[in-house]
This record gives C-alpha cells, structure tokens and sequence, in this order.
C-alpha cells in the first residue's frame, strides 16, 4: 500500500481517481451558477484515466455546459471553436454527418480520425472504411475529446488521431432528465428527451431525438432519429459492468453540386432533384471495469456496429443535365465486433514512479458493397433494378486487425516526466466481387459486356513508436511528442465505379509521423493557453490530381493515387483571456471571456517528378484559421459571439483554381459570425442562435461524388429557438 500511495503522490494525478468503482472521474467537472458562468474554454484530458495515458500528447476536451452554442443543429463551427487548426467542411443543415480535418487531412466524414462514442468504435471499419455516418446528438454530449497525431499509439494508427464523443451519465437522483423542443428556419424542428435515475448499484440511461427540416436549398430535406439506452450496474466495490445501445436513421435529400459560375449567379439553385441518401447505424457496447488491487485497474470493452448506407441519384459531372434516366444506386452493409483490454499499473522500478499501461485489441469486420442502377424516378426507392446483373461492381471486403500496445509515464523527477510507447498492429484486408465491363460503340449499342471477378489479399504487420516529455512550471507546462502515424488504403480506394474520380490500381497505404511541441496551462491569472507548433510528415501520401479525357471531350477528373512525399507544419494557439481578471472589474460585472484560436499552417509536396505538383501546396491546408469571440455570463444570461475565417486553399495537389466540372478548384476565403443567448431560471432554460450573422455566401468543399458533385454551398443565415425543462 505504501508503495502506491507513494506513485500516487509523486504521479500527481489529482484529476484522476481509478478507486469509485473504476469509474473515471474528472475533478475539473464544469458548472454554470446562476451568477458568474464558471466556464473553461481551454482544457485538456488528465494525464492518466482509466483505460489511456494522454500525459505529453496534443489533446483538447470541450465540455458542451461550457460553451453557448446551436447544438439542436450539431453546428460545427461554435462546438469546435475552441480546437485549433481544424478544418471543417459544412455539408447540411443539421450536422448529419460530422467533417472534420485537421493539418492538411480530409474532412471527409472525419474518416483521419479513429472516432469513438463513450470510447469504442462508431465508424463504418476503422481502418478499412474508416468514414462516420453517424454523428451523436450534442444535445446529448457531456464533452468531446481530442487527441492528435500522438494518439496513433493507444487508438490506432490514423494521421489525425482520435476523437471521442462521450454521453452525459445517468443522473445520481432515483428519477432525472431533460425535455427539449427546438424550431428554426427553413422548416427546422427538434425534439429530444431524456431521463434516468440511479438506485442502489443500478443506473440507467436513455433518451430519442427527431430533427427535420427543408434546407435553404431546394431539395434539401432531411429526417433523422437517434435513440440511445445505457445501463449500468456495480457488482460490488471492485466490478462495474456497463452496456449501451444506439440506432439512428435518417433519410436526406440531396441537392447536388454547383459549378464556380452557377455559385456566383445563384447559391441557392440545385440542378438534381432525385439524389437521396439512407442511413441505418446499430451500435452497442459492453465494458467492463474491475480495480484488481489498489495499484492496477482492468478495462475490457466489447463492441459491435450492424449498419448500412444507400446513396441513390445522378453521379454524371455537374455540367450535364439531368434528363431524368436511372439513376446510381450505391449500397454498403456493415458488421463489426471488436474488443479492446487495457490493464493500468502503478509500479516503482529503480525506484522511479511509473505509471504502465498495456492493451490489446481485437476486430473483425465484414463490408458488402454493392454498385449499380435504380429507378428512373424521383422518389427514395433503394432497389436495384437488376440486383442479379449489377451494372457497377458487388464486392466483399472483409477486414481482420488485432493490435498489442503499451505506454508508459517514468516520473524522472517532480518536474520531468517521459512517455514512451510502442504499437505493433497486424492487418488483414482482403477484397473478393466482381465489376462490369462494358463497352459501347457511338451509336450506344454494346460491343462488350461481362461480370469479371476479382480477389485481393493485403496482410502488413505494423511497429509504431513514439516518446513524450512533459516538464512542470507549475500552473503550466512544457510539452512533445513524436509518435509513428500509419494509414491504410481503404475499401474504395480497392473499387468504386464514378465518373469524376478514378482509382490508381497500384495504390499503396501511407506512412509517416508527426511531432509536437508546445506550451499549455495556465500563463497568467488572466490567461490559459495552448501553443504549440506541428510537423506532420507523409510518405507515398494519397492524394489527387487532374486528369483528362481522351478525345472528343477532354473533360478533367480527379485521379487518387499516391502523389508524393509531403509534409505540413504549422503553429496552433488557442487562449482563454478572462477579461474580469484582466481588467480588475469587482463581482457585480458580467463575467467576461474572449476566446482567441489561430492557426497558421503551411503544406508542400516534395521528392517527387511530376512537374503538376513539384513544391506545390497540400491540398485542405488553409494557410490561416481563426476563430475568435467574447463569451459572457450575467445572473442567468449568458452570450457568445464568434467570428471565424479561413485562408484560401485547394481541393487537388495541382493547385487547381478553377475546373469546369468544379470538382475540383479553389476554396476561397471565407469569414463567419455565429451568435448565441441563453437564459437559465430555474429548471427552465431558453436558447437562441443567429448562424451566419451577415448572411455570406461561401462555400468549404467541392465533393467529387455525394452529396455532388461540385461546389456545396453552405448555409445562409439561419436562426434556431430552444426551450429546454430540466427534472
């Protein structure tokens, strides 16, 4: 016993108990009184939790009490204002799917994160078709973690890292929840509820929410539900054992694309009105959580996704009319389980406080892809027309991986402390379908046609390696890392038929690694910050460039490929200023803070030939992002007001400007200003958001296939109403 209590004085991990049942809890829990608004806009995660050691990496958490946001919308731009160096693409009205990126990654579905709900996987495979379909409610979030590249040695071996979307907890009361009702433009509506209770060593969980809306464009409509249960139970003082279960459906239409000139004349026309997509996500979980003994904790938890995802429309380039034909339909069936074991030990080698962690990880996962045509109409009829003759391609891709890792934090001295850590993953990625091949004369008549079958096989074993430090100056601290990065080719990098894009045969996965180093903490009684400055290095990178046509038309399309070597670099600052502080104002002002978040990053292509993007910039790599704002807190009033810009950049690695199809180009800068009140009396809280104060028109992707392709313009102003009942 002595032994432990002597790591745990010397660990200093005060945020951090492993001894209420094995349950994490976060000292630094956030709070909103009914005067001054105690709110943290920069924090980070614990050095030590139960199950990861975040000690020395790039990591942010955003507590959803903290911040005063439109989160019956799932609005990207002010529920991440706080994280730097983000790039979000802003696809719907209503935050169905999540697009986030960060130095110079793909927003594309998050897909270059490992993301996570209440810590276990929720994307479609995560190393095989690592795209998030699904995204939780923020109406229901406690908070979000992130972990940067650094995170590639504990939750896989992705670029950007990991993100974790974690639930609010069953409430300590027998009986407790919440009932929201939201309304807003364009045909906005909302529903969420929520209740459950806790009674002895029984708490439970669950809470349904349904949004729709019509979009500011037409064809824009959407409907969604989500539901979630959790149940939890301790089998006495050492063992609890917890499951949850999520569903969510939604059915959206689709606008389609625009080009650069249909933008500037009209941003809110659509040229496609028979593009639907459906998605149905089933997740659930077990997890156990046993304290062996007063120095070593067990996690076990399993998991399991049984989902699917049809996106049904016109694929043609975006400068053909649509005359009305059948149409594509595109069909992806999923399932997965998994496993992931983390054991967590206090030891004293040489007399050096060390806290150990060791892991295991098991996945297997099954992906059905089906390509071909649908219905000629405009409704959403998810059919094959020839389900035994497809006119794309049906494939099946199943996906083994099982991991072992370890991390360690050695407490050289009271102020320095090191992290080393390793991971050796082994991945198994296999492909068995067919695709057609047709070939037609110019009078359209078939010359050729016929199923030809195909197997693939790729199996790599992976090391990965990284090391942090931390060094103590008492309320702050100065910290870096290095972590190994890996990511393999995904499942439609293997077959996808689409007439604005084309897949190298031979591409191969991507490896690389990034480093950190910075300082964070608080620097002033007025002032917590995080700076720090990023190298991400790529090898054989995955990337496009243009490519045309042959003759007659020469029309341009992206060709994915492994373009180069690259790198981005940059610096990430992001500061709490509490003005109250600063100035010296007395306890009767409004409680004041002004949230500063920059970014400046540069990316460049190099060791390489091909003279289209020799020194070229990366593309998705805004050369600036800043998000800025005032928060302020007043008896039960509280506002914010954001303003966010970004720097022009490119969508291809040739730099494009402009293309005809508008698949590919620049996006130009852009600046938007977010404002939001809320009023707390009681158990009665009411919420307003003005999205996109001035009403600019901008756009932050050109997408090469759905919901495009082309130009997505974002949403104009929009205004949203909330009333919520808390019991």
């Amino acid at each position: 016993m002595w032994l432990c209590a002597t790591v745990a004085m010397q660990a200093q991990q005060a945020d951090t108990t492993r001894a209420d049942s094995a349950r994490v809890v976060d000292a630094r829990e956030v709070r909103v009184s009914s005067g001054r608004a105690l709110i943290t806009l920069v924090d980070r995660l614990a050095d030590v939790t139960a199950d990861a050691i975040f000690a020395a990496k790039k990591t942010e958490v955003i507590r959803l009490e903290s911040i005063v946001a439109n989160t019956a919308t799932n609005n990207p731009r002010q529920v991440f204002a706080a994280v730097p160096g983000l790039n979000i693409w802003e696809s719907d009205a209503a935050g169905l799917q999540l697009g986030i990126g960060g130095r110079g990654l793909s927003p594309n579905r998050t897909s270059n994160f490992t993301t996570r709900q209440n810590g276990y996987d929720i994307s479609a495979d995560p190393l095989g078709y690592p795209e998030s379909y699904y995204t939780p409610p923020m109406e229901a979030l406690d908070r979000i973690t992130l972990v940067r590249g650094a995170g590639s040695l504990r939750y896989g071996t992705q670029f950007g890292g990991m993100i974790d979307f974690v639930m609010r907890a069953p409430p300590r009361a027998p009986l407790g929840g919440r009932a929201r009702v939201s309304a807003g433009s364009f045909g906005f509506a909302g529903v969420f509820a929520e209740v459950g209770g806790t009674a002895d060593n029984l708490a439970w969980k669950g809470f349904y929410q349904y949004r729709r809306g019509d979009g500011w464009r037409p064809n824009s409509s959407f409907d969604v539900h989500t539901a979630h249960a959790l149940a939890r139970v301790d089998l006495g003082e050492r063992v609890r054992v917890s499951a949850d279960y999520t569903y969510m459906t939604y059915l959206a239409q689709q606008p389609g694309g625009l080009t650069d000139r249909q933008f500037e004349l009209d941003a809110s026309q659509s040229n496609r009105a028979r593009n639907w997509f459906n998605v149905d996500w089933n997740l659930a979980s077990l997890t156990i959580n046993a304290i062996v003994d007063s120095c070593t904790s067990l996690r076990s938890m399993f998991f399991g996704n049984i989902s699917a995802r049809r996106s049904l429309g016109n694929l043609e380039r975006i400068t053909m009319i649509d005359l009305g034909g059948e149409r594509t339909l595109i069909e992806g069936t999923f399932g997965n389980i998994g496993n992931e074991t983390t054991l967590l030990h206090d030891c004293l080698p040489l007399s050096i406080p060390t806290t150990l962690l060791v892991g295991m990880r098991l996945f297997h996962g099954v992906t059905d892809q089906r390509q071909g045509n649908a219905g000629a109409g405009n409704d959403a009829s998810f059919s094959f027309l020839r389900p035994d003759a497809l006119e794309g391609s049906s494939y099946r891709f199943p996906n083994d991986n099982a991991a072992v890792f370890a991390e360690a934090v050695i407490h050289v001295s009271p102020r320095l402390r090191l992290v080393p850590g390793v991971r050796v993953e082994h991945i198994v990625t296999r492909a068995d379908g067919s695709y057609r091949q047709t070939l037609r004369d110019l009078a359209g008549n078939v010359l050729f046609d016929t199923a030809i079958a195909e197997q693939r096989q790729r199996s790599r074993t992976l090391l990965l390696a990284g090391l942090g430090a931390t060094l103590s100056l008492g309320e702050s601290e100065i910290y870096a890392n290095i972590s190994q990065n890996y990511r393999s080719i995904t499942f439609s990098d293997l077959r996808i038929d689409n007439p604005n894009v084309v897949i190298d045969p031979d591409i191969t996965d991507e490896r690389g690694f990034t480093a950190d180093i910075g300082l964070r903490g608080m620097i002033t009684p007025w002032l917590t910050a995080d700076v720090s400055v990023f190298y991400l290095r790529y090898e054989d990178r995955i990337g496009q460039v243009l490519r045309a046509d042959v003759a007659p038309t020469f029309l341009p399309y992206r060709y994915r490929t492994n373009i180069a070597d690259a790198y981005t670099a940059g610096i990430e600052a992001v500061g709490d200023i509490n003005l109250n502080e600063l100035l010296g104002l007395s306890a009767e002002w409004p409680a004041l803070r002004m949230l500063t978040n920059i970014s400046m990053l540069q990316g460049r292509y190099m060791n390489t030939d091909d003279p289209t993007i020799r020194d070229r910039d990366v593309e998705l790599v805004p050369p600036y992002t800043v998000r800025c704002g005032m928060l302020g807190s007043w008896h039960g009033l509280q506002a914010s007001l954001m303003v966010a810009a970004v720097g022009k950049h490119y969508t291809d690695a040739t730099n494009a400007e402009t293309t005809a199809t508008a698949v590919s180009g620049a996006i130009p800068a852009y600046s938007v200003v977010d404002a939001s009140l809320r009023y707390v009396h009681n158990a009665w809280t009411i919420e307003l958001s003005a999205n996109n104060v001035l009403d600019a028109r901008y756009f932050t992707r050109r997408a090469e296939s759905y919901p495009g392709p082309g130009i997505i313009p974002a949403d104009v102003r929009t205004l949203t109403a909330g009333v919520e009942w808390r019991y």
